[in-house]
């Protein structure tokens, strides 16, 4: 499904980051990143430039080739992978981790990997979590249509019990990511701090 998704010239989400990364910029001091399912690159690459050595995986053969075209066209370096969230290496550790709209997953499925996260993350590092809130399948603008998939603050911060919360916010804001997300949105952010 997702290769097909990602097929075709443009770039489904846009070629710019979600705008949750400014937003995070203040906590990003350099070192190593990972993004998880990143599809075509917007994410990673915009990292890269802002000097992590960063590497992304996506399940899609679509997105890859699109990621590798776009950090080729912005004169950075993405170490990008083809897997999926069971054919990730989770053992290797990161200073940075990222989920962007990560939300394909249930509930069950969410536990495992959050403690996959939670692994990949060292210690000191930070975790960059960003989705949307239950109401955001009223909105319709993007994201899957199953309410149970996205994210409350009083999940996150359960899931990370004992991380330094450096952001956690859900709000509603306007969201222009190519066609895939557009529109009126509710989101969460959440930002924090393995300890160390």
């Amino acid at each position: 499904m997702w290769n097909d998704r990602y097929a075709g010239e443009d770039y489904l989400f846009g070629t710019e980051p979600a705008d949750f990364l400014r937003r995070a910029e203040p906590w990003l001091t350099g070192g190593t990143a990972l993004c998880i399912a990143d599809g075509e690159g917007r994410n990673s690459v915009w990292l890269a430039g802002q000097g992590l050595t960063v590497t992304a995986f996506d399940p899609a053969e679509n997105a890859v080739a699109k990621a590798r075209r776009l950090a080729a066209a912005r004169g950075v370096a993405v170490d990008v992978h083809l897997a999926d969230l069971n054919g990730w290496d989770w053992t290797r550790q990161f200073d940075v981790v990222a989920g962007i709209f990560i939300q394909f997953v249930g509930p069950d499925d969410r536990a495992r990997l959050f403690e996959r996260i939670r692994g990949a993350v060292r210690p000191g590092g930070l975790l960059l979590l960003h989705g949307y809130a239950p109401r955001q399948v009223d909105y319709g603008t993007g994201g899957p249509p199953q309410r149970e998939n996205m994210y409350t603050e009083d999940l996150l911060s359960d899931a990370f019990a004992g991380w330094e919360v450096l952001r956690l916010a859900d709000f509603d804001a306007e969201v222009d990511e190519g066609r895939g997300h557009s529109g009126r949105s509710a989101l969460v952010d959440f930002i924090a701090r393995k300890p160390g």
